[in-house]
């Protein structure tokens, strides 16, 4: 009794700090567009650009504001990914068969359909093809707070729905990101970053307890990954998959949920404002009406807006049909529908990806335009659809 006590009140508690971050992630990104569009726009890009170097000795390491918010604050965001997916699959939503098909099924119609309409939107644009994975995310953070916004009645089975497919999702954007995103790759330090990989699983298989040994090797492991060329932020999941889940003297307090816990609002309350601030600049100057119909923007509108609800709700509905699995108690095929169309809310993993399609100054712009639009209509729609069932 106690533990199922436990275990409600710690998601109870989860939803809350996301809700809070979705709200800090709208309030920084609306600072980010009012910025940019003001006489602040220059002192706006002259701190992004700002270069900071680190100096040890005769190591020199020098990375822009922006560099290290994308390179440096993300690769803690996708710690905490790794952390959060680690333990589902080890004792929570995802931690046996039936319990993770449903949400992997779902999640896969999620990712394969927003990039099916995009491909299909810009296949006569083969420089826009590059960003065809920028609707395939979810932001967890915002989808989470709307879905929180509507009301205590909304039952904790579709509460709990929604966080394994973000979580899976975000598995997904992991293994997009290190596979099609990456630059050319350097085989020493690729080499270099296996070899520290290996050092940290050999000091989790000792049983070492020590939590800095393990963050003092994240450090150079994430170092060795950004110069091989792979992501940064891949430094962080695969650090997550070292830290010990046991604890020598209690179950409960083992490192991994020490540093999820603590993790989970410094990411919120600043890791991801932070990223929202430095990513959201969208100068509406240049915005025009043709500027939205384009193919890279209408693109991801219709990606995350029609490609995510109908990937998701159809996936969900042949694997019902199909007996792979039952929907959750008190959940049903309207509920998954509404709740679709809350995952077309891209945001933070779509600007990330965004950031890594393009380099292009105007197909960014234009990409976060379709992000902005698409994920906006995605809110409000998923928001009324359920809001006409549970917020009575």
């Amino acid at each position: 009794m106690d533990n199922s006590f436990n275990i409600s009140q710690a998601i109870k508690n989860f939803f809350s700090r996301e809700e809070k971050s979705g709200i800090l992630l709208l309030l920084f990104a609306t600072l980010a567009l009012i910025t940019v569009n003001s006489p602040l726009q220059s002192l706006y890009y002259d701190i992004k650009y700002t270069d900071i170097p680190i100096n040890l000795g005769d190591f020199e390491f020098t990375k822009s504001v922006s560099h290290w918010v994308n390179d440096g604050l993300m690769a803690i965001f996708f710690f905490v990914i790794g952390l959060e997916l680690k333990r589902e699959i080890l004792e929570g939503e995802l931690s046996s068969l039936d319990r993770m098909v449903l949400p992997a099924i779902a999640a896969i119609g999620g990712m394969a359909a927003p990039a099916i309409v995009y491909a299909l939107i810009n296949i006569n644009n083969p420089e826009n093809m590059s960003g065809w994975a920028i609707p395939t995310a979810t932001d967890i953070a915002f989808s989470l707070a709307v879905l929180l916004i509507i009301g205590k009645s909304v039952p904790l089975s579709l509460k709990v729905f929604l966080l394994s497919l973000a979580i899976i999702d975000d598995l997904g954007a992991v293994l997009i990101i290190a596979f099609f995103y990456t630059a050319e790759i350097s085989s020493v330090y690729l080499l270099y970053s296996l070899v520290v990989f290996v050092l940290l699983v050999i000091v989790n298989l000792s049983g070492n307890q020590k939590m800095y040994i393990y963050l003092v090797l994240g450090v150079f492991l994430w170092y060795f990954v950004l110069k091989s060329g792979v992501h940064a932020t891949i430094a962080g999941v695969l650090l997550a998959t070292t830290i010990p889940n046991n604890a020598k003297n209690n179950l409960e307090h083992s490192m991994l949920k020490h540093l999820e816990h603590k993790l989970h609002n410094f990411v919120g309350i600043l890791v991801l404002p932070v990223f929202a601030f430095f990513n959201s600049d969208i100068n509406f100057s240049d915005v025009t009406i043709s500027s939205v119909y384009s193919p890279l923007s209408l693109g991801i509108i219709l990606g995350l807006l029609v490609g995510k609800p109908i990937g998701i709700t159809l996936f969900t509905y042949v694997g019902m049909k199909t007996n792979l699995f039952s929907l959750p108690d008190n959940v049903t095929l309207t509920d998954v529908f509404g709740l679709s169309l809350l995952c077309g809310i891209g945001f933070t993993m779509s600007l990330f990806i965004n950031g890594l399609a393009f380099t292009d100054a105007s197909l960014i712009d234009s990409s976060k335009l379709g992000i902005f639009i698409g994920s906006i209509l995605s809110a409000i729609t998923g928001y009324l659809i359920l809001k006409s069932k549970y917020g009575k």
